[in-house]
Order: structure tokens, then sequence, then C-alpha cells
């Protein structure tokens, strides 16, 4: 695997390195050693998969408090979205800061989102897929939320949002 860290410490893009012969492809697409090597979380505690049929679904800004705080290791496995991390962890160098990345199924690369961040992404095909390994088990009543386009952060997503829930629509603006 190749570990590249993106401009708010701790969040990287992991790209597989696969084997090919005449019956296809084989790659590592996680390794608690390779990931410890690189600082990142190795607990994983439970899986999920999210479908999207409409593009431009917008499913976010998500984290849980502490002490349920979760990292991710998120993969699109059909379609592609627009994939971003806020760094809310208090002390860090980044507090506020945010990243964006665009994940592809063709591509095979994850996004490892570290705890004490906020996560959400918009779809840009039609029955979009994406996996996500989790560290934490849901804990619902830590779980929290704000505002897509909350003008604190100013995330510039790459399109309108035409499909998003009423939970996801209601959060108010992040307050420090």
């Amino acid at each position: 695997m190749i570990f590249r860290e993106l401009e708010i410490p701790g969040v990287f893009i992991v790209d597989i390195e696969p084997f090919a012969d005449e019956r296809g492809t084989f790659a590592r697409t996680f390794c608690t050693d390779e990931f410890a090597a690189h600082g990142l979380e190795t607990v994983i505690a439970q899986c999920n998969l999210s479908t999207n049929p409409a593009h431009h679904t917008l499913r976010g800004m998500h984290l849980q408090l502490p002490p349920h705080e979760e990292a991710k290791l998120v993969r699109c496995v059909r379609g592609s979205l627009f994939d971003v991390v806020v760094d809310l962890r208090r002390g860090s160098p980044s507090l506020g800061e945010w990243v964006g990345v665009e994940l592809h199924a063709d591509q095979s690369t994850s996004l490892s989102v570290p705890r004490g961040m906020a996560h959400g992404f918009l779809t840009l095909e039609d029955n979009t897929e994406v996996f996500y390994q989790m560290s934490e088990f849901y804990a619902p009543e830590y779980a929290k939320g704000f505002r897509w386009n909350d003008p604190t952060f100013g995330i510039e997503w790459p399109s309108d949002v035409q499909v998003i829930s009423e939970r996801d629509r209601s959060y108010p603006n992040f307050s420090f």
C-alpha cells in the first residue's frame, strides 16, 4: 500500500498496489502493521455500506463525540464521490480546516480519517456505494453533526446538493 498524507495531519490517502496475472488482480486494502507504521488506527469495530441511487446525494457532516470518537477508512466501491474531512481536534494546528478528495471505484483508493474529524461526502454518479471500516461502534447518543454548508468552514462542494436527509439538512451550524 502507498500512504500519502494530506494537508491535515493524520489524514491519508491509501492506494493499493495490485498484483496482476492472468486471473486478474489481487491487492491488500488493509494491514494492521502498515497502518500502525504510519500512526493510523488499526482497530476495526464495524463495517458499513452506504448505497446512494442518485448523484449529488450528500451525507454529512457527521462525527461521534468522546469517548466514542471514531476513525474511518472510507472506500468508494461503486461510482464516485467527493469526500470531505473537517479537523475538529482541540489543539490541532489545522483545527477548523477541511480537505476534500475524489474517490473513484475504479481507482481503489481509500481515505483514512482519524478520530476527532467530521466526515461527509457528495456522490458524483448515480448508484454510488461507499464502504467504511470504523474503529468504534455506532453510539447514537454521541452522534452529532453540522450543516454541510456551514460558513464557519466554507467547504467548496463540486456541485449543488440534490438529495439530502432531513436530519442532515436540519443540523445547526457548528459552534466551537
